[in-house]
C-alpha cells in the first residue's frame, strides 16, 4: 500500500543526495494492488479530460471495472482524483529531480539540466495531457480545495528544490550571494508554467523556448556568479 510520496535534498560536505520515494508496506494487498491498477489506469485520462470533468463512466472504461467495482475501492470520486493527481504530479517530480543527479556535478549544470528536461520532454508532456500541477491548478478552485491544497503543496516542494541547489550554489561561491533564492525559484517556475500553457494552448513550441531561452539568461546574467 502506498503511505506517501515525498522528495527532498539532501546536503552533505561532498555530496547531494536526492531523495525521492514511494513508501510501500512490504506486501499489496489484493486490495491496494487494484487501487494502484485503477490509479494508473485513469491518470492520462486524468490529466487530459480534467480531475473535475472526467466522469464515473469515463474511469469504468479506461478501467475496465464496474461502477460498484471503483466505488469499493475509492469513497468517491473525489478520492479517486486526489491520489491520480499525486501520483501524476509524483511521477514528473520523479523525473524533474533527475536533472539534479550526479550524471551533472556542478550546481550550475543542474540547473541547465533542469531547464533542458523541459526542453527535451514537451512531446512526451504535451501528448499525456500536459503538466499535471499546472492542470490540477486551473481547476482546484474553491469547489475542490483538497486538490487545490495538493496543487499548492507540489509548487512548494517545487520551489524549496530549485531555491536549494540555488542557495548552495551561493554558499559554494558558484552563484551569485545576492539574490533571493526563493524568489528565483518561483521566477524560474512562473515562466516555465507560462510557457506550457501559452504553447498547449496555441500549438505552438515556440511560447514554451521563449520561456526557457529567458530562464537560461537569468542564469547566465543574475544567477551565475561573474568572475572579475
Amino acid at each position: 500500500m502506498i503511505l506517501g510520496l515525498y522528495f527532498e535534498i539532501k546536503y552533505t560536505n561532498r555530496y547531494i543526495f536526492i531523495i525521492f520515494a514511494y513508501r510501500f508496506k512490504v506486501k499489496m494487498s489484493k486490495a491496494d494492488k487494484t487501487k494502484q491498477f485503477i490509479i494508473e489506469k485513469t491518470a492520462a485520462l486524468f490529466n487530459s479530460k480534467g480531475y473535475t470533468r472526467t466522469s464515473l463512466s469515463d474511469i469504468s472504461e479506461a478501467t475496465g471495472l464496474t461502477k460498484g467495482s471503483i466505488y469499493g475501492n475509492f469513497e468517491n470520486r473525489d478520492e479517486l482524483a486526489i491520489a491520480v493527481y499525486k501520483f501524476n504530479s509524483g511521477l514528473l517530480g520523479k523525473n524533474l529531480l533527475r536533472s539534479f543527479g550526479d550524471e551533472f556535478p556542478t550546481l550550475l549544470d543542474k540547473l541547465y539540466a533542469f531547464v533542458a528536461f523541459y526542453r527535451k520532454n514537451w512531446h512526451f508532456v504535451f501528448a499525456n495531457g500536459g503538466c499535471p500541477i499546472m492542470n490540477a491548478a486551473t481547476e482546484s478552485d474553491d469547489t475542490f480545495p483538497d486538490l487545490k491544497k495538493q496543487v499548492s503543496i507540489s509548487f512548494e516542494n517545487w520551489k524549496k528544490t530549485v531555491s536549494k541547489i540555488i542557495s548552495k550554489g551561493q554558499e559554494s561561491g558558484e552563484f551569485n550571494s545576492k539574490i533571493n533564492a526563493e524568489e528565483y525559484a518561483a521566477l524560474f517556475i512562473m515562466l516555465i508554467e507560462g510557457g506550457i500553457l501559452l504553447s498547449k494552448t496555441t500549438d505552438d513550441e515556440k511560447y514554451l523556448n521563449l520561456a526557457l531561452d529567458r530562464v537560461l539568461s537569468i542564469i547566465d546574467r543574475e544567477v551565475k556568479q561573474i568572475p572579475f
